[in-house]
């Protein structure tokens, strides 16, 4: 049986909807940050984990916005609300939604090529804080960059580490 199958997807940026002119996006990817640990009495050496990499997205539409164009430069301390909301289908017709909450910087806008007759594109890459991920109604991830929160499948695998550290 066929699952979860991304039907369609929408994008709304800074509360902005987007639908039909978002061509394509890029969901941030989750990757821990590793050391390799080698120490007397160890036969190999193992991978420690030190964090996780930088949270990333971008997207691209086929529409030169003025309003997204502005969220270039904002002055540190305001972020931009990224939220994507996508349909995932069944083989046996049932429709989920999918929702991804971000939020973050503007780090680069790429306006491409201009060409008569052809496309226009604006591809806007960020550079993110905050990171959640719904499936169903199921909160699978929620990464809280500031605020060292990284829950993942309802489990706050920082909240020891905050502890520790009286946060």
């Amino acid at each position: 049986m066929l699952d979860d199958i991304l039907k369609n997807m929408a994008l709304f940026v800074d509360g902005r909807g987007y639908a039909g002119n978002v061509e394509e996006l890029t969901l941030p990817k989750l990757a821990l940050k590793t050391e390799e640990f080698r120490n007397g009495g160890m036969d190999a050496p193992i991978e420690v984990e030190m964090g996780m990499e930088k949270l990333e997205s971008e997207f691209t539409l086929t529409r030169f916005d003025k309003n997204v164009l502005k969220l270039f430069g904002l002055a540190p301390g305001q972020l931009t609300p990224l939220s994507i909301r996508g349909a995932v289908v069944s083989d046996d017709g049932t429709q989920t939604p999918v929702v991804v909450n971000l939020q973050g910087i503007v780090r680069e806008m790429d306006p491409g090529n201009w060409k008569p007759g052809d496309k226009a594109t604006l591809k806007v890459s960020l550079s993110l804080r905050y990171y959640k991920l719904t499936h169903g109604g199921d909160v699978l991830h929620e990464i809280d960059i500031p605020n060292m929160v990284r829950t993942i499948g309802g489990v706050d695998q920082l909240a020891a580490t905050r502890s520790a550290l009286g946060l």
